[in-house]
């Protein structure tokens, strides 16, 4: 077997050997139709990692028959970018430039990256972990389309383990693909490499040789791929459990690990709604709070703020019926799209409109059910119990 990693091996060339998004790159979707028709434009990619966000930019720029220049945010500089652009007239070849984690660019970089992308020297492709909307600056986000990748199917999963298996020529049993895709959690770059460091070590596949693959220190992931995922999973998870003592370990080890505090922060803001929310509302304030200061203050200090909000969240009673009212509301959407408004709620603003009924009986303080038809009776919060 060629000595190229497993993942090299089994990037796919064309879109009809992609796996997963199809939602963007399916028949009629907005990437396929960009590819088909050769309308490249600059564009970021927002998602977890091992989703496909590299192969999506080598693809592009292997379809769209352009030059292609891969650069990692983490270690790229302004003169790199200028190499690219070279004399600065455009030349008879797209120039696509693949940025890795841009999140990680500093608005100075995204800054003189701006201009180029603005005249067409460059095509970007960023890809991204974070929302794009706290870390692209507006200037360049409003010249870039956003796609938001998901994370792999339990079946495009299985359909990408199943490759590895026939380009390593070996074989597993289904308790062992199955323990790897749980483990993997739609992480393809994540299975892949597994498998590859189980074959190369042990020459066979199961569950032992691949959970022998996690706890060889050499092999332990990067800590900007599942080691991140898994800290801040944890992190979040303790906060949850009210337990300040986990909370504050899973913290300091990303505090040591040089975790953007903003990151940590933002993370804390969504807790303090999403699992405290109307038992504590201060708690909104304090983590918001937390954000400004880190913002202001940055590392190593600000790492005393992130403790100082961490306890507090963690020690708050704790409540989710804003965060399960909402999306049990987003569920009925789905099912029942947009519902006829009821009259009495209805705005009017014309003479025709109020003919009709709109704004009739509208009182300010009813104890009047209010929600649409098909939905009177319907409880979306759930009162807290004293």
């Amino acid at each position: 077997m060629s000595n190229l990693p497993l993942a090299s091996l089994l990037r796919p060339k064309t879109l009809k050997d992609f796996v997963g998004q199809s939602h963007l790159v399916g028949e009629g979707k907005p990437l396929k139709m960009a590819i088909d028709n050769h309308q490249i434009f600059s564009m970021i990619f927002w998602g977890p990692p091992g989703v496909g966000k590299t192969t999506l930019a080598k693809i592009i720029a292997h379809e769209s028959q352009a030059d292609l220049y891969e650069l990692s945010a983490v270690s790229a500089s302004k003169e790199d970018i200028k190499k690219i652009i070279g004399g600065g007239q455009p030349g008879l070849t797209k120039k696509i430039l693949f940025l890795d984690e841009i999140h990680r660019f500093n608005k100075a970089q995204q800054d003189f990256l701006l201009p180029y992308v603005e005249s067409g020297l460059l095509t970007l492709i960023g890809a991204t972990t974070e929302n794009p909307s706290f870390e692209v600056i507006s200037p360049l986000l409003s010249r870039c389309r956003v796609f938001t990748l998901k994370e792999l199917t339990d079946d495009e999963m299985a359909d990408i383990i199943n490759r590895c298996l026939k380009t390593l020529k070996t074989k597993t049993d289904k308790k062992s693909k199955d323990w790897l895709i749980q483990m993997a959690n739609g992480d393809a770059r994540q299975a892949i490499t597994m498998l590859d460091n189980a074959f190369t070590l042990y020459q066979k596949i199961n569950i032992d040789t691949l959970k022998s693959t996690l706890q060889n220190s050499f092999l332990r992931f990067d800590k900007k791929g599942e080691e991140h995922y898994n800290t801040i999973s944890a992190f979040i998870k303790s906060m949850r459990a009210s337990n300040p003592d986990a909370a504050l370990y899973y913290l300091a080890r990303m505090v040591d690990a040089g975790e953007d505090p903003k990151f940590i922060a933002r993370r804390m803001v969504i807790f303090a709604s999403e699992d405290i929310g109307v038992a504590n509302s201060s708690a909104l304030m304090l983590a918001n709070q937390v954000f400004q200061a880190v913002t202001q203050i940055g590392y190593p200090e600000c790492s005393i703020n992130l403790a100082h909000g961490v306890t507090y969240l963690a020690l708050s009673p704790k409540n989710r019926s804003a965060y399960d009212g909402l999306r049990a509301a987003q569920a009925d959407i789905k099912t029942y799209g947009n519902l006829p408004i009821p009259l009495n709620l209805r705005n009017a603003e014309t003479s025709l409109m109020k003919d009709l009924g709109y704004g009739k009986g509208y009182e300010k303080y009813t104890k009047e059910d209010l929600l649409p038809d098909k939905l009177k009776g319907k409880k979306y919060f759930k009162e807290i119990k004293k």
